[in-house]
């Protein structure tokens, strides 16, 4: 029992790294150039390097919380030249051990418009695959409605409904059956009359992103998401992808984005390993013989008998 609990934690903890590393990587600013420009009609047709620069500052990631109330945080300066009681409302980055163990968003960012006036508020989120306890979209629709609701006092002050901003929560699921790209968003339907409400039907986007296992055909129809299945695999070497990140998407890459590619392929062998060693195990324990579970593992004996050694519990 106390082996399944090791290894029960074990699998938990390298999941949390997974999903680090993984945001990590996308959180780059070229690598959400690349989003922006395949899911932003602002940004269509545009060189991602180009749109680098309409990213604002540095993306929060997984550190602003999702929870009602706890998205903003407020700043009361004293001795900074403004007048006392003043708030300064800004994303809640601050007080990340109090706030342990809540929900916060994956990767969060303003982006400038082409005017170089307006802004928009992009999340993205980045799944290994499609949750089964609950439905993707119902997520979705409540993080975009948090995106909006927590914008009061930050991003627009009492009833100045007008300056909110646009928000677009962009879902990135891998492991899925296909590759998929659904825009969902705001429509109105004139049931009665043709009366012109006024506002903004643009104000909620939601991109559902869905990446087969099998590495999609070098293609204009699936550019963005060969390059997520590239950044995201966990086949690949890190030579082969940084090869398609710089050949085939001309992404310089620098120190910090060869790091986090490093990170994320060693984790991910290191998760093969594992995988491996468990059911090497669970083939020992089942009385298979080493010659038949090296044949089936593709190791050798000797390879096979130094995982079962390393992995027995020490008899007493």
């Amino acid at each position: 029992m106390d082996t399944e609990i090791k290894n029960a934690v074990s699998a938990t903890d390298q999941d949390a790294q997974y999903d680090d590393k993984a945001k990590r990587l996308l959180g780059n600013k070229i690598i959400l150039a690349h989003i922006l420009v395949k899911t932003v009609d602002e940004f269509k047709g545009m060189n991602p390097k180009d749109v680098v620069s309409y990213i604002e500052g540095e993306p929060f990631i997984s550190v602003v919380p999702v929870e009602p109330g706890l998205t903003n945080v407020e700043k009361i300066p004293s001795n900074d030249g403004l007048e006392n009681g003043q708030r300064i409302v800004g994303m809640n980055t601050e007080n990340a051990e109090i706030n342990e163990g809540l929900v916060r968003f994956d990767i969060i960012f303003y982006v400038r418009m082409k005017d170089g006036i307006s802004q928009v508020i992009v999340n993205v989120e980045a799944q290994k695959d499609e949750p089964s306890g609950y439905h993707i979209l119902n997520r979705a629709v409540f993080y975009v409605s948090r995106l909006v609701s927590s914008q009061k006092e930050r991003d627009f002050v009492n009833q100045n409904y007008n300056d909110i901003k646009r928000v677009f929560s962009i879902w990135v699921c891998m492991n899925m059956d296909e590759n998929s790209m659904d825009y969902i968003h705001l429509t109105d339907d004139k049931r009665l009359g043709s009366y012109p409400w006024k506002g903004g039907l643009d104000l909620l986007n939601i991109i559902l992103i869905g990446i087969a296992n099998e590495l999609p055909e070098h293609d204009e129809k699936y550019e963005l998401h060969r390059l997520l299945s590239t950044l995201l695999s966990a086949e690949l070497t890190i030579d082969e992808k940084l090869g398609i990140i710089k050949t085939e998407y001309s992404i310089p890459v620098d120190d910090k984005l060869r790091k986090d590619v490093s990170a994320m392929c060693n984790l991910s062998q290191g998760i093969r390993d594992n995988t491996l060693a468990d059911v090497i195990m669970t083939m020992y324990e089942n009385n298979f013989t080493l010659e038949q579970i090296a044949v089936a593992t593709k190791k050798s004996v000797e390879e096979v008998s130094a995982i079962i050694k390393k992995r027995e519990p020490v008899l007493a």
